[in-house]
């Protein structure tokens, strides 16, 4: 074998190393906010391979609309940790963003807003590819917490987590258009694949609040009952529904696009928050934030097949081989 590899050059043995890394299932990433770093989950097994230090509290990730890095937003740090989803190494570190709590790219992949929550503003920059330059730093209500942009690309939708209002940015001006209260804590916000309908999630509340926002400015319609702590949304990648954490009722609502009603419930242990759903579609990969560990939960049978251990309160969760995010 050591004769072959001497043989083969160092370049052929990059290529098959690569080859391997192509062919083996993509890491599972989860943000430990406390700790500072993210663990690395071989999902073939089902075991924490090593932890990736970051900056201080990351909370949410983001994928390169090339799909050649995610970013994790380190909001204590004003940084933002840019690494290889599928090698699982650091690409780079930017620095000088402030406060990035929740971060997101436009579907026509020109603009890259994150949501600075103990400053109490938006930033929109214009994003060429490779970096981010600031547009427009837009002062909003208090506590910004998650956001959503319309598959045109032209309206960003934010939560105020404590002042209870949702904004409604327009891209092109970088300017606030509106507000409109919303219930206690609003959390993640999610748009139906229609551009006409609008979920938040009411952390202080026990639903999900329903807005049309066809005409611009959101108007509610309703209040989804989901269960206490309704939190972070994830489509379940069939464009038929979209998954809600309820994180006090320690559930998982499903909520179906045309009738918004909840059509499925599933068990999420020790406080859900963030989810991603598998490539084929069999399991969510959810953030047990109290349990401080990564929960995976089979789909079909609605039930937890595995539970992971990682750091001090677990967040976001993403993985390279994921079902479609609508």
């Amino acid at each position: 074998m050591y004769r072959f590899s001497r043989y083969l050059g160092p370049l052929t043995l990059c290529f098959f190393q690569m080859a391997a890394w192509a062919n083996s299932p993509a890491p599972v990433f989860i943000l430990n906010s406390l700790d500072g770093n993210v663990s690395v989950i071989d999902p073939s097994t089902w075991t924490e391979t090593k932890r990736i230090p970051t900056g201080k509290e990351p909370h949410h990730l983001y994928l390169t609309p090339d799909e050649k890095s995610v970013i994790v937003a380190n909001a204590l740090s004003d940084s933002l940790t840019f690494i290889d989803p599928r090698t699982a190494q650091i690409q780079r570190t930017v620095t000088g963003i402030l406060d990035p709590y929740q971060l997101r790219f436009s579907p026509d992949m020109k603009w890259f807003v994150t949501a600075a929550n103990r400053l109490n503003h938006v930033d929109v920059y214009r994003w060429d590819g490779h970096n981010a330059t600031l547009a427009k730093r837009i002062q909003t209500g208090k506590t910004p917490s998650h956001m959503w942009i319309d598959s045109k690309s032209t309206t960003l939708w934010a939560t105020m987590q404590d002042s209870n209002e949702l904004v409604t940015i327009d891209l092109a001006t970088q300017t606030l258009k509106s507000r409109v209260q919303t219930g206690a804590m609003p959390a993640d916000v999610f748009g139906i694949p229609d551009d006409k309908t609008l979920l938040v999630g009411l952390t202080g509340g026990e639903g999900v609040e329903v807005y049309d926002v066809s005409s611009g400015t959101p108007r509610k319609i309703k209040l989804l009952l989901t269960g206490k702590g309704a939190h972070a949304f994830r489509a379940l990648g069939d464009r038929q529904h979209v998954l809600v954490s309820n994180r006090v009722a320690n559930t998982i609502s499903q909520i179906d696009y045309n009738s918004l009603q909840v059509v499925a419930e599933f068990p999420g242990p020790s406080g859900p928050d963030c989810m991603d759903i598998t490539a084929d579609g069999k399991f969510i990969l959810l953030a047990s934030r109290w349990a401080r560990k990564l929960t995976v939960i089979d789909i079909a049978s609605r039930k937890v097949v595995k539970q992971v251990p990682v750091g001090k309160s677990p967040h976001g969760v993403w993985t390279l081989d994921h079902a479609p995010r609508q």
